[in-house]
């Protein structure tokens, strides 16, 4: 993995009190990677307080300012993400005359398939360069806190899912079926004696190495800044330690273009914050990153306030998929179903869905204008109680997938990717679909997701001028069906009687 970490980050210079002028000429650095500074200095005994060492970053009218981390060993860092070509000049500054630097470096233009950081793009996403971005996602927690050979097995069934986002906490979790202690803290000391002034840069630096893996799959990685699962205090953090804590994620984590952030999992179950202090994290995270990374805040049983201006885009724990337009309508941001319940068999409500209601469920959202996210707790040893740590459920500790709902998944991803516009917005109000969810490029294409019901027969009121091919979709068996004919204005169509199905309508010359 330090492999993979090393090819996206460019470490341009390790100084140890040296001038920029000094050093051989730096490597170029793509568009969106990663630059990075390393210099030396005597830490003291509280490092990871008052680090006044900042650089600021100029390519034309274009000034970014980024704060310098502790990596440990007397190392501090800077890193920089630099969003658009050409020569870049950096100074840094800070009471120590060692971190005083002054150099430049070229910035190449993005190699393909390097499309830069997700941004929002009115009710839905798209990456920097303007790719649009449709957000498949799926769920663990706690993936990064597991021994390497189960973090390896996570990542080569990532690669070989259709999965590009991942939620995953920076904090350890504590929970049924994963009471396992993790690899790393991510403070100094131990249970009960931590030492809340010290991070402990070992166990960042491997959250980082998974970020970076993740980078080489094309996923975004959600992180987690905060959740309830906590037996070792990480929860109830006072303010101080919180701010530090969140400027060392945003100094150190900031400069992956595949970084988003949630504030928390479960927000409203954390009883040491109040909404003063979600309004400060948000602000704190929206102020201090530099680069603009997407912000959610992830609910229990309370949905925050998605009017709040730091929050990008509604992340919600539901399964009522039939409110998404409301949620679009209300808020005016993209909706995401982060966790619509999981796949599962284990004793609790939220993880008994079957994989024919998973897939439902995406179907469902995804044509009413949402986005779904993915989760699977299956057990496999069922003597195997939730205050044991034997079994390796996807959603806790990734490894692999049990489901059958992730392959149909991926087949709305491909179906949905086929569309001829990436800007798909829900059709509402058309005589003869209004009961069905129906997602639409104009009038050119439309997809039409009929849910449980079964039918042997259904008309269809379409444009009088277009003239349209109709396939007939079969969800769960991931077939498709071209009706005989094209159809225009009035329109019977014939389906097989069975749930789960959709059509496709496609525009044709007439």
């Amino acid at each position: 993995m330090n492999r993979i970490i090393s090819t996206a980050i460019s470490i341009i210079c390790i100084l140890s009190g040296a001038t920029a002028a000094g050093v051989s000429a730096a490597p170029a650095v793509e568009q969106w990677k990663i630059f990075e500074l390393s210099f030396r200095q005597k830490a003291g005994q509280h490092p990871f307080d008052n680090i006044d060492s900042r650089c600021t970053f100029i390519n034309g009218c274009d000034t970014v300012k980024v704060s310098a981390f502790y990596d440990g060993n007397d190392t501090y860092k800077i890193r920089f993400m630099p969003h658009k070509p050409g020569r870049w000049t950096y100074r840094t500054s800070g009471n120590n005359p060692k971190s005083n630097l002054r150099g430049s470096f070229d910035c190449l233009p993005a190699s393909p398939g390097n499309h830069g950081p997700v941004r929002v793009d009115s009710l839905g996403f798209a990456y920097s360069d303007g790719t649009a971005y449709i957000p498949v996602g799926t769920t663990c927690y706690a993936w990064t806190h597991q021994p390497d050979s189960l973090i390896q097995l996570t990542l080569e069934t990532l690669r070989n899912s259709c999965f590009n986002k991942i939620r995953m906490c920076i904090f350890p979790k504590s929970y049924d079926w994963n009471r396992n202690e993790p690899i790393l803290y991510p403070f100094e000391g131990e249970t009960g004696n931590w030492d809340f002034n010290r991070l402990n840069p070992a166990y960042f630096r491997n959250i980082e190495q998974c970020i970076a893996s993740l980078d080489s799959l094309g996923i975004e990685a959600d992180l987690i800044v905060y959740h309830p699962y906590d037996r070792w205090g990480f929860s109830k953090l006072d303010k101080e330690t919180r701010d530090r804590y969140m400027q060392y994620v945003i100094s150190r984590f900031g400069a992956f273009k595949n970084v988003w952030w949630s504030m928390a999992n479960e927000y409203d179950f954390m009883e040491a914050y109040d909404t003063a202090d979600w309004q400060h994290h948000l602000r704190f995270f929206a102020l201090n990153d530099p680069y603009g990374h997407l912000r959610g805040i992830h609910n229990g049983v309370k949905l925050y306030d998605q009017n709040d201006p730091y929050v990008t885009h509604v992340s919600i724990q539901s399964s009522d998929m039939a409110n998404a337009g409301n949620l679009r309508s209300q808020y005016r941001k993209p909706v995401i179903y982060d966790e619509c319940r999981y796949e599962g068999n284990i004793p609790w409500v939220w993880g008994t869905l079957s994989a024919e209601e998973m897939v439902q469920k995406f179907w469902e959202g995804f044509t009413r204008g949402a986005f779904v996210g993915h989760g699977e707790v299956i057990l496999t040893q069922p003597e195997v109680g939730p205050d044991r740590s034997d079994e390796i459920l996807w959603w806790s500790k990734g490894g692999v997938l049990r489901g059958k709902s992730h392959d149909r998944i991926r087949y709305l991803k491909q179906i949905l990717a086929d569309a001829p516009s990436a800007r798909l917005t829900p059709v509402e109000g058309i005589t003869g679909w209004q009961n069905y969810p129906t997602l639409g490029a104009g009038d050119d294409w439309y997809l039409i997701y009929f849910g449980r019901d079964i039918h042997c027969q259904l008309l269809l009121e379409l444009p009088e001028d277009k003239t349209y091919r109709i396939e007939l979709i079969d969800t769960w068996g991931m077939t498709s069906t071209v009706l005989d004919g094209t159809f225009s204005g009035h329109s019977l169509i014939t389906l097989p009687q069975l749930p789960y199905m959709a059509a496709r309508l496609t525009a044709v010359p007439r």
